[in-house]
């Protein structure tokens, strides 16, 4: 199931040739696959490839939320051109109580894209995930561009307003199922147990 990224935060057509985002089976969790223009703006973050890295989201990213919009219990996976990443945990709308997770990434850059592939394990995600959302961020200063699959409708933006990637009511309807079967159910996990 592949998602194609044409929009900025607020309705605007991007202006580039289009993140993409791939997801499908894996070993134990499901694949994430990013095919994406490289901008190298900013520079790469300073810390080694293939490890977390804190407030990744200030870089040259590529997002993807999954949500149960009953309890607001979300799962945000950031990836890097550079290699690095983040996996958030969240509770609430913006309260993340977990990051920093492990995650098997790699990435590569060739011929002004690169290509990345994440294997977001089944324990990471809340359970009844219903809704999703990707976003692309680069670009620094006054040309940082933040794009979003599910963009805030035109109709819907007010004045000043910023973007901001934890506004839930403009995620979509998303079933794992609709990529691991029909009759797959998701597995339970120890990181949501309890969690309101």
């Amino acid at each position: 199931m592949e998602f194609v990224i044409e929009h900025t935060w607020d309705s605007n057509l991007v202006t580039h040739d289009p993140v993409k985002v791939r997801f499908s089976p894996g070993d134990g969790g499901m694949k994430m696959e990013v095919s994406a223009p490289f901008f190298n703006d900013p520079p790469g973050p300073p810390g080694p490839s293939g490890h977390p890295f804190p407030r990744l989201w200030d870089y040259e990213v590529v997002e993807s939320f999954f949500l149960d919009s009953t309890t607001e219990k979300y799962l945000e996976v950031e990836v890097c051109p550079h290699g690095q990443h983040l996996v958030l945990l969240l509770s609430g709308r913006g309260q993340a109580f977990q990051q920093g997770l492990p995650l098997v990434f790699t990435a590569c850059v060739t011929a002004g894209r690169w290509i990345g592939e994440a294997l977001l394990p089944w324990r990471y995600f809340p359970p009844n995930v219903n809704k999703m959302n990707s976003y692309a961020i680069h670009g620094s200063g006054k040309g940082r561009t933040y794009e979003a699959l599910y963009p805030v409708p035109t109709e819907d933006l007010v004045e000043g307003q910023k973007p901001n990637f934890h506004l839930l009511e403009y995620f979509q309807d998303f079933r794992l199922q609709s990529i691991m079967g029909e009759g797959w159910i998701q597995p339970e996990s120890d990181l949501w147990t309890g969690k309101c």
